[in-house]
């Protein structure tokens, strides 16, 4: 019989005060889907705390190269790899290491090794025994932060080439463009979403805290209730509460996006921002603006739009956020790589003096 988890009333707890804490914010760089030497020595010049990775997959070419995995990886008649195995994260990690950054966390296993876990479909516990095995294996590693998103249809966006300052292509949303997407296969009630994920939750977090992994929760991109047939469930702050009063461990918390959660309203985001650093779910944040919100928006520069990101960072200081901040999307800018260096760099620049100033006696 599969272990649960069960709810305790305790949550949400206070943080303690800030002046018993030893507060310390600090800036990675994110997004790496696939990951080089040179990436590193970039991050490493930056001066960044260290990296996050989005969707890595260890089996693909790239990967198996960096981590010196040559040749045939398993034979062609061999079981699909379904977790991220031990010495690939290892590697990995010492690596990182090895550069003098921080393998800060690792976000979202490739979707293939979810998509029966969101769907509640046969064949969702070999799924689930799977990803505890890559939570075992990621603690053994030494790495303790592993990022998930709990939505099949993951992020949406109606444009890749909207423009924002100077001309530089951005994505951008507009719910009135996206017409009848529903997909029959995919349709899914918001009462059988909640029921999957506290199927999955409750099985996994006990394995979590066990291996001394981090489970923190993405919110869903856009935050809206329903696109495309599909429920859409980590939405709000009522959502957002019932996630950690089904899931409630000091292993569970948020990677928490301000521009995903302003794309309902920026007040609103604020509030989002304040409540839950204050009750110490905010794990880590991505850092990114926006124009607009509701149904219309569009990224935009990270010092260019209705986010004030001040004011943002210094609702987590004010809360004794002591976690990593990373840049999230940037704009594609002149001259740059389908990645984004020039445009990270200038977005990591920007993070580093904000948190420079407010951690600053």
């Amino acid at each position: 019989m599969r272990t649960v988890l069960a709810t305790k009333p305790s949550w949400p707890n206070k943080t303690t005060p800030n002046n018993e804490r030893s507060i310390c914010m600090r800036v990675a760089v994110g997004q790496f889907r696939e990951l080089s030497l040179e990436d590193i020595t970039f991050a490493r010049q930056l001066g960044a705390s260290g990296i996050t990775l989005n969707h890595p997959d260890f089996q693909s070419p790239s990967w198996r190269k960096l981590l010196g995995r040559h040749g045939a990886y398993r034979a062609s008649n061999a079981p699909e790899i379904d977790h991220w195995e031990f010495m690939d994260l290892l590697r990995l990690r010492t690596m990182v290491e090895d550069q003098g950054l921080k393998l800060e966390a690792i976000e979202n296993v490739p979707g293939h090794y979810m998509d029966k876990i969101h769907l509640g479909a046969p064949g969702r516990d070999e799924q689930i025994d799977a990803y505890c095995k890559t939570i075992r294996n990621m603690g053994r590693a030494g790495i303790h932060m592993l990022g998930y998103t709990f939505n099949i249809t993951r992020v949406w966006r109606t444009s890749q080439f909207a423009r924002t300052r100077g001309g530089a292509y951005t994505s951008a949303f507009d719910l009135n463009r996206l017409g009848s997407l529903a997909d029959d296969a995919l349709s899914l009630s918001h009462e059988a979403v909640w029921e999957n994920f506290r199927y999955f939750i409750r099985a996994v977090l006990p394995v979590a805290e066990e291996a001394d992994v981090h489970l923190a929760l993405h919110p869903d991109d856009p935050p809206f209730d329903e696109l495309g047939g599909m429920a859409r469930v980590m939405v709000g702050k009522e959502n957002l509460k019932k996630v950690f009063e089904i899931g409630d461990s000091e292993f569970h918390g948020l990677d928490f996006c301000m521009g995903t959660c302003a794309e309902r309203g920026v007040e609103e985001m604020y509030e989002l921002l304040d409540y839950f650093s204050a009750a110490g779910k905010v794990f880590y944040a991505h850092v990114r603006n926006i124009k607009g919100s509701g149904g219309q928006f569009s990224e935009c520069f990270i010092d260019d739009g209705d986010i004030d990101i001040p004011r943002a960072l210094r609702i987590l200081k004010d809360n004794g956020f002591n976690g990593f901040v990373i840049d999230d999307h940037v704009p594609q800018v002149v001259g740059d790589t389908s990645w984004g260096h020039r445009a990270r760099a200038h977005a990591m620049g920007y993070l580093q003096g904000l948190v420079a100033a407010i951690e600053s006696p």
